[in-house]
């Protein structure tokens, strides 16, 4: 078998077989087949496509690719989530401690953010001491003692896929679906959840910005779920507004402390619910969703979540008086709030244009070296749909370098749009796909 038949093959749009993709995926993970060939291959997958076997079956090879993790010993059913990305979205903070507290095993390895995508690490490193660096003996134990675990991956989780995006990263062929499909889905089932709920975001803040191409998208990773014996389930939620109040990362995490505190803004709050209650009903803890948003929510309104969420901070090294006094956590430097320039109804919050100037102030990577200030960000006060005033505050800018303030004050009132006339609310949600 070749290399060179298999790149053929998929130029001229025919299907792969399950040892061909094996033979070229062990190819590049061996470094048997060079950078340009694996770039040539992906550029044929882009423009040519994949079958739903063929992306199950990429997925599959990427996932074999390292170490698998077995958590039947831990639980019948161990649920994980994902989110594809998005600006103010700390739901991991809120959502795990809540399912968890249901009695539903959560382990979740997350990622750092990039771009204008947050990060779920890089928030809960806002905690001090907090550690990320768990090894898989210790991801186990924790999982099987308390239920929970929040950790950084494990670069021997699908290392294929890892060298696959960095080629697909300067050669163009990050947009395809296919890819990005498999690239998502390899990492969850090597962690081995056995149900998994995925939170698509679709909108200008999300890197799906059309609702058709989420619907792929949700339609592909549910397919490849089905396919290598997981549940999955795929919501499909809004992201032409930032999720919230907060974007940053020491904001966020307060943020969600006080949602797990029963307040926290109302969208967020609700996002949390409808996200837990699907988990809940996909790992069978609830009959149904309504019985899981009852479960949910009184996990929130007792005190458990928040109880579930001190014992992750304590078995992962933080000092959890971060937790019980939200106060001590890190604050920027300086404060400057952002007043409307005319009176009517707001059109729209542009949530990339908010992510991206939350970047510029520090709270984000450009570029995976780049480091993160964890103190700075924004908050956003208005949602599309609201009346507000002249001179009322849209947003508050919270920096540590004053000469980038006038700069994103520029760009923030830029990504509002504010009408005469009334507006709709956004939907939080668009559909289920399961």
């Amino acid at each position: 078998m070749r290399a060179v038949d298999i790149i053929i093959k998929k130029r001229d749009g025919l299907e792969l077989k399950k040892d061909e993709i094996d033979f070229f995926i062990k190819g590049l993970s061996s470094g048997d087949i060079p950078d340009y060939q694996v770039a040539s291959w992906a550029m044929a997958v882009l423009l040519n496509g994949m079958t739903e076997q063929e992306t199950t079956d990429l997925t599959l090879a990427m996932a074999a690719s390292g170490e698998t993790l077995d958590l039947s010993a831990i639980a019948p059913i161990v649920v994980d989530k994902h989110s594809t990305g998005g600006v103010g979205d700390k739901t991991t903070l809120v959502v795990a401690p809540i399912v968890a507290a249901c009695g539903l095993p959560v382990g979740k390895m997350s990622g750092r953010g990039l771009g204008f995508s947050g990060g779920t690490l890089d928030k809960m490193e806002s905690i001090p001491g907090y550690r990320v660096d768990l090894t898989q003996d210790e991801f186990m134990a924790q999982l099987k003692k308390l239920g929970i675990v929040l950790t950084g991956q494990s670069a021997d989780l699908a290392p294929a896929d890892g060298k696959l995006y960095a080629l697909r990263d300067v050669t163009g062929t990050v947009p395809s679906l296919p890819l990005i499909a498999s690239s998502v889905m390899s990492k969850k089932i090597a962690a081995g959840a056995h149900a998994i709920v995925l939170d698509v975001k679709v909108g200008n803040g999300a890197f799906m910005t059309n609702l058709d191409d989420a619907e792929q998208l949700a339609m592909m990773m549910v397919s490849i779920g089905k396919l290598s014996g997981r549940n999955v389930r795929a919501i499909l939620s809004d992201m032409n507004q930032p999720l919230g109040e907060a974007v940053g990362n020491a904001i966020e995490l307060k943020e969600a402390i006080d949602t797990l505190n029963g307040n926290g803004p109302e969208d967020f709050r609700e996002h949390c619910l409808v996200i837990a209650s699907h988990m809940l009903e996909l790992g069978e803890k609830a009959d149904n969703f309504e019985a899981g948003r009852a479960l949910a929510e009184k996990k929130v309104t007792d005190g458990d979540a928040l109880e579930k969420f001190r014992e992750l901070i304590i078995a992962q090294a933080g000092d959890v008086s971060f937790v019980d006094s939200p106060d001590k956590i890190q604050k920027a430097r300086y404060f400057h709030t952002v007043a409307a320039e005319s009176s009517g109804f707001i059109a729209e919050v542009h949530a990339r244009t908010v992510g991206e100037t939350a970047v510029d102030l520090g709270a984000g990577r450009a570029k995976k070296t780049d480091r993160i200030d964890p103190s700075v960000g924004i908050l956003v006060h208005k949602k599309v749909g609201d009346r507000i005033e002249k001179g009322e505050t849209l947003f508050t800018i919270h920096a540590n370098d004053q000469e980038k303030i006038h700069l994103a004050v520029k760009r923030l009132l830029s990504s509002v749009k504010i009408t005469k006339t009334t507006r709709e609310p956004l939907p939080l949600f668009y559909g289920v796909i399961s």
